[in-house]
């Protein structure tokens, strides 16, 4: 598949396309005894997940953001993962140590001057045939629509696309192919909204009482007896170094 090919959103309706990630990545990825790389682990989510229940022999999870990642330190966790402090733009590992690289989320958080330079990174370490597993967020649906009030992410999720778009074009990497698909969210109420998505240690969001109670009064329009749910739109471009 060439790069002209490749699509920021999916033209199709996506609706019967509910899936966790998990089950995203473990179809499309061969990860039992591959040593991984996971870039912006945040709070380690994934990281545990695939450690876990994948069968891989490692995981070296990178994370940027200080207080994050001395979380993620001062827990427990399998012997099969490795934390380590700093960017995608500037991997701390040797070249071609990686069967796998993953970004869930993560590419568009890479300063717009430094991505490109992130994906030669991810290159590098990347052994020949290596899989680059990058996932982003489509820029729609209701969950965008509430973020996008106080933090509107599309500017830098299109250069995410073009970026990856470009790796492809000079032949750093070749597109083994692209899935769309949508993943659930649930929050239990606006408090827990706030606490993962207001109040993440890795982007200040300062909002006026009057842009906060907008955002509380749409968030609330989603409540239920369950919760709030959404179904969040995600790409994964699935890259593979020659």
């Amino acid at each position: 598949m060439t790069a002209t090919k490749m699509r920021i959103s999916n033209p199709q309706d996506t609706t019967s396309l509910v899936s966790s990630e998990e089950a995203i990545y473990s179809r499309l990825l061969p990860l039992r005894g591959a040593t991984v790389v996971e870039l912006g682990c945040g709070s380690a989510v994934h990281t545990r997940a695939i450690a876990e229940r994948t069968g891989v022999a490692h995981i070296h999870a990178f994370e940027v953001d200080e207080i994050q990642h001395a979380r993620n330190l001062a827990e427990e966790r399998p012997r099969n993962i490795s934390f380590h402090a700093g960017g995608a733009e500037a991997i701390s590992l040797e070249a071609d140590v990686a069967d796998i690289v993953m970004m869930f989320k993560s590419l568009h958080h890479v300063p717009v001057q430094l991505m490109d330079q992130a994906l030669r990174e991810v290159a590098r370490i990347l052994r020949p045939g290596g899989y680059a597993y990058i996932s982003e967020p489509v820029f729609a649906g209701d969950f965008n629509n509430i973020l996008r009030m106080f933090h509107d992410e599309q500017a830098v999720r299109e250069a995410a696309f073009a970026a990856v778009t470009r790796a492809v074009a000079s032949g750093l990497f070749a597109l083994a192919g692209q899935t769309f698909f949508l993943t659930p969210n649930t929050f239990e109420d606006f408090a827990d909204f706030e606490a993962r998505i207001l109040n993440v240690t890795h982007t200040h969001h300062h909002l006026s009482p009057e842009l906060y109670g907008a955002v509380k009064a749409k968030f609330e329009s989603h409540m239920t007896p369950d919760g709030a749910q959404f179904v969040m739109p995600i790409r994964v471009d699935l890259l593979r170094k020659a």
